[in-house]
């Protein structure tokens, strides 16, 4: 099973609300991350770096940043006159007219045609609140050395606290026995990181049973459901990999970047992850400037202090300025003696000068964008 005979489909908008804060004007693919990347570069980056060349992105609304960041596709390979890169948005069949496109089965049954008229006969799907950066290829041949029906990845690790998460029960040979869901769980388990892959025609056999039965959950209704008609196997995702679910996570994970080891790991490996050429100045640093353990990307002019933060394009820090712990993105303004301390700024948000901002990393405090305080 090569990757160039997989059809790539990631879904743009699952878990949009457990980060409203974030996709209120955004989906979740287009969640800015790690200083200049977005969640999607992570799925579509490991598809295209194992071989796929078609990717299918799935949305709803709100997707016209999405669409502004991946553009033709071209960034990862995909603007190509066969096949390539396709944003897949709302299409209702007469049955679904009523209600909408409602969840993961719905969201594949609207995209039926896109399905049937690919070439590839496999499928990989994946959703995009996580970060992650392994070798798709790896997956494939694990898929096919088990001779499984369908292969889920997982991780080892605390259950993120998101509707449907499967934890998984494999024997010896990681054929997954038992699929519990939405069960409160404080020890650690194996939990499956909905990165999904099996023939596209088995895909399209559930999806459409599902429908003609009024069955509406991918994970309870195909998962789960055929665990015992099936051959579900899993996958353990090696290295650095986290899953999103609150603004306390998406902070908590952007911090583990200053981590050389992780940053390694994530974002400087032999496949890396590609995003949206931005063609700025590099960061200008001011003569008095005092930088500690942050990444800041290019455009930035840093006149104060920065310590344990990271720093998204075109922010600028004043002087006597003090940023602590904090997440700025795009075209933040933290100005002339102002001091911050654990926040997220979402984009063009300024700080007038003299202020004292302080959330705790534990809770830190987010500002919406445009804004000024």
């Amino acid at each position: 099973m090569r990757a160039n005979n997989v059809l790539g489909i990631i879904h743009s908008q699952a878990f949009d609300s457990s980060i409203q804060e974030l996709t209120s004007v955004r989906t979740m693919a287009s969640v800015p991350f790690g200083c200049r990347y977005r969640f999607i570069d992570f799925p579509l980056s490991n598809m295209v770096n194992a071989g796929i060349t078609e990717v299918g992105i799935i949305t709803k609304e709100n997707y016209q940043s999405l669409m502004d960041h991946i553009g033709s596709g071209k960034p990862w390979d995909l603007a190509r006159k066969r096949e390539g890169l396709y944003i897949l948005p709302p299409y209702n069949t007469s049955a679904q007219a009523a209600v909408g496109i409602r969840n993961r089965v719905d969201a594949l049954y609207s995209n039926m045609d896109f399905l049937r008229h690919s070439r590839h006969e496999y499928v990989v799907i994946t959703d995009s609140n996580a970060v992650y950066n392994f070798d798709f290829q790896d997956l494939f041949d694990f898929h096919s050395k088990q001779e499984a029906d369908i292969t889920v990845a997982y991780k080892h690790g605390k259950l993120p606290n998101l509707e449907n998460m499967q934890i998984l029960t494999m024997d010896g040979d990681k054929r997954v026995t038992e699929v519990a869901i939405d069960i409160a769980e404080e020890k650690e388990v194996d939990y499956a990181f909905n990165i999904y892959v099996m023939r596209k025609s088995l895909l399209e056999y559930l999806v459409k049973t599902a429908v003609a039965h009024n069955t509406t959950s991918f994970a309870k209704d195909i998962i789960q459901a055929n665990v015992d008609n099936l051959k579900i196997v899993g996958y353990e995702i090696p290295g650095f990999a986290e899953m999103i679910d609150s603004v306390r996570t998406y902070y908590n994970v952007s911090m583990e970047l200053l981590k050389p080891e992780n940053r390694k790991a994530l974002l400087a490996s032999k496949n890396p992850i590609v995003t949206k050429v931005s063609d700025n100045v590099p960061a200008l640093y001011g003569q008095d400037c005092v930088m500690d353990n942050s990444l800041v990307a290019d455009g930035c002019s840093i006149d104060g202090t920065v310590e344990n933060s990271l720093l998204f394009r075109g922010v600028v820090v004043e002087k006597g300025a003090v940023v602590k712990n904090s997440i700025l993105m795009q075209g933040t303004v933290i100005s002339a003696n102002a001091k911050v301390d654990s926040i997220i700024t979402d984009k063009n948000v300024t700080i007038t000068a003299n202020r004292n901002l302080s959330g705790d990393p534990s809770y830190p405090i987010y500002f919406t964008k445009n804004i000024v305080v």
